[in-house]
């Protein structure tokens, strides 16, 4: 089977988020297990030169607002699979990746561009997945092309919501210039008076999926559908949840190059090493046996921050560590440092992003906190699995499909999580973690019951593998 991945960002090209890890991780899955797997995304100014193995293509010409417009394309493996980098300074050569009022248009112009590139590789593609608003252009394009070009005859669309919150909407008079020009593809984007590029992939796909099985189901009532739920109910019945896949090459604590020591289910101790270096990396006083809390978040209401700013007084209350990492909404970030000069021996705080750090916090935590409004799936609660770091999530989501709450009497379950969005339920299922932290076999159990669970890109791209064939039958 012959796959093409389309994705705004993806690891280690471009990464503001999630997607990325997706986009980057997914090709070289599904080359692992046997499908011929490439990926096509635009080539930022962030992108570094190092990933850019050889020009592949100088003079991909396509039709752009009435003329004839030539871009570039590089290859690169540095993912793992064959990837192909449009290049294109005027639409992405930025100051940062998204946040532009003509980010439609930019995306519009990436769509098409892959088309013509896939189309200049060489034989059709079974499957083209297309990741989030950015890909529903050419969800749209493509259920146009497949009447009247044989080339996309056979070749099927698969459409990925990763957040419903994000939906790419502009002005429906823009369609003709982005070449939309047909009433077949403007009635797939046609939104409320506007036009929406997420409603066109969720319209015009022959498949759709999200990220996990109970997002599937959220996004399908009015709270989560961001006014497309009726959208995606009519729909339900190509609609399938998968949850995301780590990549336990970067994501491993008996590899990870990062990490003070290495460590696995079967000899933990090296996790205490990671604590401590976790502790004097903050400049925090080294006690190994008080519980660090560790966070890797955006700050964004989404990812329930308020409730953290609730339960913190309580937190250093009982003596804990925190250690936060992460970047966004202003008042968020002048919370983490007001607790940071409250609490200086307590707490530990890094405004921004840095890779090395995460898996640092990862590793050093005793316990992970994500208290999400909504999570489509979430990675953090799966890599803290991975690395014996005990999540306390809310049930939303992926987080619900993966953290199963621990029952003292079975010894089954990897973390904690609570259902009603109050300070009072996360701090209830703190408590309780933090109880069961005080007995070393049973956080143990938990420790081992997480680390030993198979979330792998592997195990994620056989049941992707499964969708694809789906797909073509249909």
């Amino acid at each position: 089977m012959r796959v093409a991945v389309l994705s705004s960002e993806a690891v280690p090209y471009s990464k503001t988020g999630g997607l990325a890890d997706v986009a980057g991780a997914l090709p070289k899955a599904l080359r692992e297990i046997g499908a011929d797997a490439l990926l096509i995304t635009p080539c930022y100014l962030q992108t570094k030169g190092e990933y850019l193995w050889k020009t592949a293509i100088e003079d991909l010409v396509l039709r752009w607002r009435g003329v004839p417009y030539k871009a570039k394309v590089f290859y690169s493996e540095a993912n793992g699979s064959p990837t192909f980098l449009i290049d294109a300074p005027e639409f992405f050569h930025r100051d940062s990746i998204y946040g532009y009022r003509e980010d439609y248009e930019r995306f519009a112009f990436f769509n098409h561009a892959a088309l013509v590139l896939l189309k200049r590789l060489g034989d059709p593609v079974d499957i083209v997945h297309l990741n989030d608003w950015h890909c529903g252009f050419a969800a749209v394009k493509l259920a146009h092309l497949r009447f009247w070009d044989p080339f996309w005859q056979n070749t099927r669309t698969v459409f990925s919501i990763h957040n419903m919150a994000y939906q790419g909407g502009f002005g429906a008079g823009e369609l003709w210039e982005l070449g939309f020009g047909s009433k077949f593809e403007q009635d797939h984007f046609a939104f409320n008076g506007f036009a929406s590029a997420m409603k066109g992939g969720l319209s015009a796909a022959d498949m759709l999926s999200t990220v996990s099985p109970r997002y599937g189901y959220e996004i399908q009532q009015p709270e989560n559908g961001y006014g497309l739920d009726w959208l995606v109910r009519a729909r339900s019945g190509r609609l399938s949840g998968i949850t995301n896949g780590v990549d336990y090459e970067v994501w491993n604590p008996e590899t990870d190059p990062v990490l003070a020591a290495n460590y696995s289910f079967r000899d933990i101790s090296g996790k205490r090493t990671c604590k401590r270096d976790l502790l004097e990396k903050f400049a925090l006083p080294v006690d190994l046996d008080r519980p660090v809390f560790g966070i890797v978040t955006r700050l964004t209401a989404q990812k329930g921050i308020e409730l953290i700013q609730q339960v913190a007084g309580d937190l250093v209350g009982m003596g804990a560590y925190i250690v936060a990492l992460g970047s966004g909404e202003n008042s968020y970030e002048e919370f983490f440092q007001r607790l940071r000069n409250a609490a200086p021996s307590q707490v530990g705080v890094f405004s921004g992003y840095n890779e090395d750090l995460a898996h640092t916090i990862e590793a050093g935590a005793d316990m992970f906190l994500m208290p999400s409004k909504f999570e489509p799936c979430g990675l953090n609660q799966m890599y803290s699995l991975r690395y014996g770091t005990v999540p306390i999530v809310r049930a939303v989501g992926g987080l619900d499909d993966t953290i199963t709450n621990f029952d003292r009497v079975t010894g089954q379950g990897n973390g904690f999580k609570f259902g009603e969005f109050s300070a009072h339920s996360f701090l209830e299922k703190i408590y309780e973690a933090v109880f069961a932290y005080a007995e070393p076999e049973a956080w143990r159990r938990i420790q081992i019951n997480g680390m030993t669970e198979d979330n792998s890109w592997q195990n994620a791209a056989r049941k992707y593998l499964a969708l694809y064939d789906h797909t073509l039958a249909l």
